[in-house]
């Protein structure tokens, strides 16, 4: 395959987003460390000081709720970042259309490497906040490659859907960044599923969100395993809309010259 031809420009391509993330600042890649750190915060702030919320864990600590919340961020990040570049990843790297050797379907690929990157940095922080503050190691973390499986292949495919759509359709960026934003509060990130009125919680199960971060959550705050049943299912699910959405995008390739 392509993907695995193009392994090495797609690692030095990978490497380059992530280091253009903080070009020109004075500490660099530091900011991957000091940003989740001030989010971690600012939950915590927001919401177990400002708004007394509390998870039903009976424990009622302020920490492990902030905890708890980032690390349903953690997965939602990755998914929101992809898909919120996604439409304009060809018409920000026109120079590459031009070259007609240049596999343009990687660039898709590199997001999401450089989105699981940040991913990995948040979990390390999470994974050693919850040693410092709570003396808690959860073995169970050695889960997350195979609880972000499934999203991984999902946001894959349906970043490559957008990609091809975004350069034909420019509204559809604009489009996107609300349905991410309903989708933040939609998923069960900031308050758990059974806290949902059972006549919609049916609704939440149709996001694969809804299972992600619920699998977050178990694998590293509360050290259980994740549903094998959403991971065989949701990783079968993942691959159809990957497969489709990298159909459509080699489809529709053909006419991006034609419109930047």
């Amino acid at each position: 395959m392509s993907f695995w031809k193009n392994r090495q420009l797609i690692l030095q391509l990978t490497k380059r987003e992530i280091a253009g993330r903080y070009r020109g600042s004075y500490l660099g890649i530091v900011w991957s460390f000091l940003t989740p750190l001030f989010m971690l915060f600012i939950y915590t702030f927001v919401f177990s000081v400002v708004f007394q919320a509390k998870w039903n864990t009976g424990t009622g600590s302020k920490l492990e709720f902030a905890f708890i919340i980032f690390s349903g961020i953690i997965a939602f990040n990755v998914f929101s970042e992809v898909l919120s570049s996604a439409p304009s990843l060809i018409t920000s790297n026109s120079n590459y259309v031009k070259k007609i050797v240049f596999p343009l379907e990687i660039l898709v690929i590199v997001k999401l490497c450089s989105s699981l990157f940040h991913a990995f940095i948040n979990t390390l922080i999470l994974f050693f906040g919850l040693f410092l503050f709570m003396n808690i190691v959860n073995w169970t973390v050695l889960f997350l490659p195979v609880v972000l499986l499934p999203l991984s292949l999902i946001t894959l495919g349906i970043g490559w859907f957008l990609a091809s759509l975004g350069t034909y359709f420019r509204d559809i960026g604009h489009f996107i960044g609300i349905i991410i934003s309903a989708l933040m509060f939609l998923s069960p990130i900031f308050y758990p599923v059974s806290n949902i009125p059972e006549d919609f919680q049916a609704i939440y199960y149709f996001n694969p969100l809804s299972y992600v971060v619920e699998d977050m959550r178990q694998i590293l705050v509360f050290g259980q395993t994740p549903d094998w049943n959403w991971i065989i299912w949701g990783s079968l699910i993942g691959v159809g809309i990957s497969a489709l959405g990298f159909l459509w995008f080699n489809k529709t390739r053909g006419g991006f010259a034609d419109v930047l």
